[in-house]
């Protein structure tokens, strides 16, 4: 095995600590993560926001136990928001 970069020795290290945890409703997650997918790929603008370093930081950790890219995971947020179907915010969509 070649050499492991920073990110590839964290998902290490917390496999070997034992944080996996296999996916409950596997079938029903794939089919969410399909559309979150879908939805993704018709974005047409880009956007540069500043955030903190600890907000950026765990954003990558809760990305990485959903299974999906960072970026991804922050566009489903903000659709979800806007949309009304973020857990505790009203729908302004």
């Amino acid at each position: 095995m070649g050499r492991l970069n920073k990110e590839e020795r964290d998902i290490l290290r917390s496999y070997e600590k034992g944080e996996w945890r296999p996916v409950r409703k596997k079938r029903a997650k794939l089919r969410e993560y399909r559309s979150y997918a879908k939805a993704t790929l018709k974005k047409n603008k880009r956007i540069n926001i500043r955030i903190s370093a600890k907000d950026l930081e765990e954003i990558q950790k809760k990305a990485i136990e959903e299974g999906l890219p960072y970026q991804t995971l922050i566009s489903s947020i903000l659709h979800k928001y806007v949309s009304g179907r973020l857990p505790g915010t009203s729908h302004y969509a």
